[in-house]
């Protein structure tokens, strides 16, 4: 039984939600099944679920250069010929190329050796978390649109089968930062469209636990900004975030380097070069530095331009010369609010701009 209730443990304590039990575990000792174990098992114990029947099988922005970039709109006419979406759900640009389930009732998806059962509020929960690496379970919904709980539904269904890891935000009694493992990665990867171009990247693990309280508000930001494209007709593409930018900015800064006999660690892009680069990556150079913002929106307008906006959280800590640098960067930044216990917490739900 999973039976604990995190208001009664210290943030200090165990800050994992229940150990993930991956393929092959034989570790038990919390008293629940491991993975292998209820994949296979015909009862779930998810009292939460009231849908049992399986079918078989998954059924202000700066000027943009993505037209240069020949980006493959992978829109249809139907969705270019329409008025302000009012129905949009930010989460499903992330599900856009997926072949998994979109229903209410669970069906069998077989993956490899696996097999594992998902409904539509699943793979949205699945495909967003990727695309953000971290997002807070208050952020995510079920299929009756209710915040996750990671003791009960869909959550925890997905906790048992695998796919997904919780972590205790620091600070914080029942905001819990959720993240894919490698086998809920893979599962994404091996249910895409591969005719599809520019795909949207997915990612696996928690990678900077002393900066969850800030991450896990980049989500909540592209929330807001993703409403206000909507509005105005436009269609969201993808999203990449700042490590995708600055890994792209690291091999194109070494790409020259293995052919150098004389390499000592150090570029041998000039100024110049790196201003160049920048400035057709449509990023803010000054200080002599590239600017990165925590997120990149790209999207088509209404009358089939493509452009993006970048965006930017920032937090009580923003202060001086960084948040100067923010200030100067151009991005659009939006106020993050604290969840710590005891300490002070802004409205979730303001997110303001700064020009």
């Amino acid at each position: 039984m999973f039976d604990f209730d995190p208001r009664d443990h210290d943030s200090r304590d165990d800050e994992r939600l229940g150990l993930v039990h991956h393929r092959g575990s034989r570790d038990n000792s919390d008293g629940l099944d491991t993975a292998d174990d209820r994949r296979h098992s015909d009862t779930s114990r998810d009292r939460d679920d009231d849908a049992r029947s399986l079918s078989r099988g998954p059924g202000g922005s700066r000027s943009s250069h993505s037209e240069e970039r020949g980006h493959d709109p992978r829109s249809t006419d139907r969705d270019r010929e329409r008025g302000p979406d009012r129905s949009f759900d930010p989460r499903e640009p992330f599900t856009r190329d997926l072949n998994l389930p979109r229903g209410i009732e669970r069906e069998v998806v077989r993956d490899r050796d696996y097999e594992y059962t998902l409904r539509g509020s699943e793979t949205r929960t699945l495909a967003t978390v990727g695309a953000f690496r971290v997002v807070s379970s208050r952020d995510l919904r079920d299929h009756r649109d209710r915040p996750l709980d990671p003791r009960t539904g869909d959550l925890r269904h997905l906790r048992e089968q695998g796919l997904v890891e919780t972590v205790r935000i620091p600070g914080t009694r029942d905001d819990y930062a959720v993240a894919l493992t490698k086998e809920g990665r893979g599962l994404l990867e091996r249910h895409r469209d591969r005719d599809e171009t520019g795909h949207q990247t997915f990612w696996h693990g928690i990678k900077r636990e002393r900066e969850l309280e800030h991450d896990v508000q980049v989500y909540r930001a592209y929330e807001r900004e993703a409403e206000r494209l909507a509005q105005r007709g436009a269609r969201i593409d993808r999203i990449t975030l700042d490590h995708e930018l600055k890994r792209a900015y690291q091999r194109w800064l070494h790409e020259r380097d293995r052919d150098r006999a004389d390499y000592d660690g150090h570029p041998d892009r000039t100024e110049t070069d790196i201003r160049d680069w920048a400035h057709e990556q449509d990023l803010p150079y000054f200080d002599e530095e590239v600017h990165f913002p925590d997120v990149r929106i790209e999207y088509q307008e209404a009358d089939r331009r493509w452009d993006h906006v970048d965006l930017e959280v920032t937090t009580e800590h923003y202060r001086g010369a960084h948040a100067a640098s923010v200030a100067r960067s151009g991005f659009s930044c939006f106020g993050g609010s604290s969840a710590r216990v005891g300490g002070r917490s802004a409205d979730p739900d303001l997110a303001e701009e700064f020009v």
